[in-house]
């Protein structure tokens, strides 16, 4: 989801809600301790240069139980973002702390920001030399697996 769905849908909700992939939500006293853009200047192993820019979201959780983050109090806090740090309109990724930090997109499903699970992948299988017969299945959450040579993945 780009940074504008994003503050179009918050800007309906009268309370913000994150669902996790397992369908259990955020506690709802969590905060945004993070708002940011994060550039990742890489080789993939073809040996082509990428650039990717997301907007970062990083979600915390403390013993503050009476806390609520209101819509409006995020919205500001995107606005002051966007004005210092030039945030782009480009995808955004949520980071939410469990084994360890994990990342995951982000959509919506008309009550809740619902964080999707994020997969690697080969970024060059025509160039890297793996045979299309040696790639990797990877079984998505709720979706069939992805095959190789599916497009899925």
């Amino acid at each position: 989801m780009k940074l504008s769905t994003f503050k179009d849908q918050l800007s309906k909700l009268d309370q913000i809600a994150f669902q996790l992939p397992d369908g259990s939500l955020v506690p709802s006293h969590f905060h945004v301790t993070e708002v940011g853009k994060v550039v990742k200047h890489f080789i993939d192993c073809g040996g082509t240069e990428r650039l990717e820019t997301v907007v970062n979201f990083q979600l915390w959780e403390a013993n503050d139980y009476d806390h609520r983050l209101h819509p409006e109090k995020l919205q500001h806090i995107i606005e002051l973002s966007e004005s210092r740090l030039g945030l782009p309109d480009v995808d955004i990724e949520v980071e939410y702390q469990s084994d360890t930090i994990g990342k995951y997109g982000i959509d919506f499903n008309g009550s809740n920001f619902i964080l999707t699970s994020k997969l690697t992948d080969c970024l060059a299988k025509d160039k890297c030399g793996i045979p299309q017969e040696k790639l990797k299945t990877i079984p998505v959450e709720n979706q069939n697996t992805c095959a190789p040579g599916s497009g899925c993945c």
